[in-house]
């Protein structure tokens, strides 16, 4: 279902919202902090136009938090941070580790098979995931991915990450409850509180972040471009706190 690549400005537009002062939980202002890059030229090369987008932004010392889009994005920019060594919180209702998806590779439903198959990552953890079946399964077992199901953290299990850690946010991984604006609904996901409490225990640093998935047309009065604003500005906080 198309709409995602309409969320970023909506997102943007919720971040900077006059309703609400610039501080966010952790007692961080970010008022001067969190900068606009503005968007991605995409033409004939999608992949390596995010990707070096992003590398421009690391190379001046920036700490990304890129805007879907769907979850496609997330190989190119994983690829950006060239040889680091860092764990990755998934947040998805979806694995996200199909070999292929009507024969596309790089679709939004394979980032993290391509992400793995190419070492970029070094430990990946995924939680929330409620639509497991026994290809994704094969596919988590083959590169090792660590995977909290749903099931599994309503019965109290959490991710545990290693230092530096860049956070992969599907809004589908929120219960459609608060979170509708998403193109795949699948019920019975997490909380925004849980999320944000996932969030603030991370250690630190972390070094990049993405919030993908957001599709504005599916949305009920903004209430999803809200959570996934709250979630930006969470992000951010965490990234500056000391």
């Amino acid at each position: 279902m198309r709409g995602p690549a309409d969320a970023p400005a909506a997102i943007r537009e919720d971040v900077w919202s006059d309703s609400r002062n610039t501080w966010c939980e952790s007692g961080i202002d970010l008022e001067g902090v969190l900068l606009d890059a503005g968007d991605v030229e995409i033409g004939d090369d999608p992949r390596g136009e995010i990707e070096s987008a992003v590398s421009s932004l690391l190379n001046s010392g920036a700490t990304p938090i890129v805007l879907g889009g769907d979850h496609s994005i997330t190989y190119p920019v994983l690829r950006a941070f060239k040889g680091q060594q860092f764990d990755v919180l998934h947040i998805d209702a979806h694995a996200d580790l199909y070999e292929s998806l009507d024969g596309d590779r790089y679709s939004h439903a394979c980032p993290f098979a391509r992400s793995m198959e190419d070492g970029l990552i070094r430990r990946l953890v995924q939680v929330g995931v409620r639509t497991m079946n026994g290809h994704q399964q094969e596919q988590a077992d083959k590169f090792g991915v660590e995977v909290v199901q749903m099931r599994d953290f309503s019965s109290g299990v959490r991710p545990s990450l290693n230092a530096p850690v860049y956070v992969s946010i599907d809004i589908d991984g929120i219960d459609p409850a608060f979170a509708p604006g998403v193109s795949h609904y699948e019920p019975g996901g997490l909380s925004v509180r849980d999320v944000l409490s996932m969030i603030h225990s991370l250690p630190g640093p972390i070094i990049g972040a993405d919030v993908v998935e957001y599709n504005p047309h599916r949305d009920v009065q903004g209430m999803t471009a809200n959570v996934a604003a709250k979630l930006v500005r969470e992000l951010a906080g965490q990234m500056v706190t000391p």
